[in-house]
């Protein structure tokens, strides 16, 4: 069985867990931002994914310093 995955644009998330004593609270908002966007029937594969839920990743990172890059997988 052969299976083509599309290519799609990611969040990549640095988070300094020394620096970020509340990393775990961090990565548990961003994959709840995830889980919102699944029960709306859409996938990382949607190809507005970064567009519909980059303002909600900038506004955890203000609270969270982290920092982030789009690439593509």
């Amino acid at each position: 069985m052969k299976a083509r995955i599309p290519k799609h644009r990611e969040f990549m998330i640095e988070l300094n867990e020394q620096e970020e004593p509340r990393h775990e609270e961090c990565w548990a908002k961003l994959l709840q931002i995830l889980e919102d966007y699944k029960k709306q029937g859409k996938s990382i594969y949607t190809p507005t994914f970064i567009e519909d839920n980059e303002d909600k990743v900038k506004e955890l990172q203000k609270e969270y310093h982290f920092t982030y890059t789009i690439e593509w997988k």
